[in-house]
């Protein structure tokens, strides 16, 4: 019994005729995950990093998003090569990692993602959901085609760098994460400061120059529409949780604060 993978990350943007839009997952729950993943984004993050994800929920995650013409990333908290060997596993072919500021640690991270000799992956593909318990022919031999690595820019040390890291070997995409570059900046808060909004867009130029996909966070509608009329490759639009907190308070608005 020979069984397929779905198309990675990568093979989605080079396809991409659009910036792909996506939804983060951060409540931890397969039924609203499910929801989500059936809406018709092209892609959702399960989010490990700033959420209540464990293996155990990302695994369920990934299961009841495969049913569905949708691509998941997982967010791990680190680059700890560990993590990533255990994510791997349970069968997620797109990995974001946070907090890379240099091509150094870019390296560890494509380093974490791959097999040796070209990286430090733990074999175990026989006893995991990545092979699909070694019926996906040849996974060892070509898992660096199964596999896509996103990583993130979130300091100004980051902007500053953000070429050389999307020059790095096996990095698949750059993502910008607009809240934490905000804070490097002394801007805590203010994703949507003009020069937050012009370190992002610094991002941009120094990575499309490489030919490396990018993308950033931008759940304020005006927001993402700027980033993509700059060049954004995928964007991330909401998420689960956000869309539940502003849904639920538009009813309350409605219902019980009313003024006659």
């Amino acid at each position: 019994m020979s069984l397929r993978l779905k198309p990675t990350f990568a093979g989605d943007l080079a396809a991409a005729e659009r910036p792909l839009a996506g939804i983060w997952a951060c409540a931890g729950s397969a039924v609203i995950t499910e929801i989500c993943a059936s809406a018709g984004v092209d892609w959702l993050l399960i989010d490990m990093e700033h959420s209540p994800n464990d293996l155990a929920s990302v695994l369920a995650q990934l299961q009841v998003a495969a049913a569905y013409p949708v691509t998941t990333i997982v967010r791990v908290p680190s680059a700890d090569p560990v993590i990533i060997k255990q994510v791997l596993d349970l069968g997620a072919q797109n990995i974001l990692v946070p907090m890379v500021s240099s091509a150094d640690e870019a390296r560890e991270a494509v380093a974490a993602v791959r097999y040796p000799p070209r990286g430090r992956r733990g074999v175990g593909a026989a006893l995991a959901r990545s092979a699909r318990w070694g019926r996906v022919d040849n996974y060892l031999a070509e898992a660096d085609d199964q596999v896509s690595l996103l990583v993130q820019v979130e300091t100004i040390a980051a902007v500053d760098h953000a070429g050389e890291i999307a020059a790095v070997d096996g990095v698949d995409g750059i993502f910008v994460g607009p809240s934490d570059l905000a804070a490097s900046m002394g801007l805590l808060g203010q994703q949507t400061h003009a020069d937050v909004i012009a370190a992002v867009r610094r991002v941009f130029e120094s990575v499309r120059a490489t030919g490396t996909p990018v993308g950033v966070n931008a759940f304020d509608p005006e927001a993402a529409q700027s980033y993509a009329d700059a060049g954004a490759d995928f964007l991330a639009v909401s998420a689960d949780v956000t869309l539940v907190a502003r849904g639920s308070e538009a009813l309350a608005d409605r219902w019980t604060r009313r003024t006659s």
